[in-house]
Parts: C-alpha cells; sequence; structure tokens
C-alpha cells in the first residue's frame, strides 16, 4: 500500500520556501511535509509536519500536485526498491513576519530551510524534478510517477 503524504507548496516574493538535505553529492531540496498519521486529516498533516520541520504554522489551501513515486522506476531503485508514495501537494502560507528555520523534528540528513528563488528553479537540486515545471507554470496536476 502507498504512503500518502501531504507536501507544502510555500511561494512568497517570487521564491519557494524549501526544506535542505544534504548527501554525499550535496545539498539538494525538497517540499516541506510528510506522511499522513492514521485518521489525521490531509490539513492537519501539513500543519504538524511544517511546526516539526520549518517551525512554521502553515495555513493550508487548494491542492495542486498529485505524484507518485513508484522508487523501483527511478534512480534510487537500488535504495528503496519498496518504497511507493504517493505525495499530495498544497499551495500553503506562513505567517508575514516568518523566517526560515528548522523545527524541532527535522528529517533526517535535514540541515536547513531557505526561500529557494523560482529564477533559480531550473537548475536547482530539487526533487521531484518535475516540481521545476510544474511551479512555474501551476495548475491542478498529476504530476505522474516522477522523481
Amino acid at each position: 500500500m502507498p504512503r500518502v503524504s501531504a507536501k507544502a507548496v510555500i511561494i512568497r516574493d517570487d521564491k519557494l520556501l524549501v526544506i535542505v538535505k544534504r548527501d554525499n553529492q550535496g545539498d539538494y531540496f525538497l517540499l516541506p511535509g510528510g506522511g499522513q498519521d492514521m485518521f489525521e486529516s490531509l490539513h492537519a498533516t501539513l500543519r504538524r509536519e511544517c511546526l516539526e520541520e520549518i517551525a512554521a504554522e502553515v495555513e493550508p489551501g487548494d491542492l495542486l500536485f498529485v505524484r507518485d513515486y513508484i522508487a523501483r522506476n527511478h534512480e534510487f531503485a537500488a535504495e528503496e526498491p519498496e518504497t511507493h508514495q504517493l505525495d499530495l501537494m498544497f499551495a500553503c502560507t506562513v505567517p508575514a513576519d516568518y523566517e526560515p528555520g528548522v523545527g524541532h523534528v527535522p528529517d533526517a540528513a535535514q540541515t536547513g530551510v531557505r526561500w529557494l528563488p523560482l529564477a533559480e528553479l531550473a537548475t536547482a537540486r530539487i526533487y521531484p524534478a518535475a516540481l521545476r515545471e510544474a511551479i512555474l507554470n501551476p495548475r491542478v496536476a498529476y504530476l505522474g510517477d516522477v522523481n
């Protein structure tokens, strides 16, 4: 059964709020958010996960994108062959005075939180890479099985 995950798409002043993680190739970026707990609404998941990862009280909005991630079909197949995740990405806002900061329960390998200029999106190491096009040309979309 796929793991269901809620992700926050937070854009302000032509910048996307991302968590920063590091691996042996260097820094890469992900949307804040994470796995839905049993009996938890997707908006509740977003609120909890964003407090944990980016120390922000988010206001969830509309569903923007849906992504399947079937690891065995992508470059990380050897590391996580049994992973199947369904990501539901919502437009969210943070308080006007929010400054990026790591929350009290950061993701494994998370090193920070930052505003990534949309102008850098085309060359940024962001996952899923399909976000580059989807964020620059937003519409409700099923992104498919992408990484």
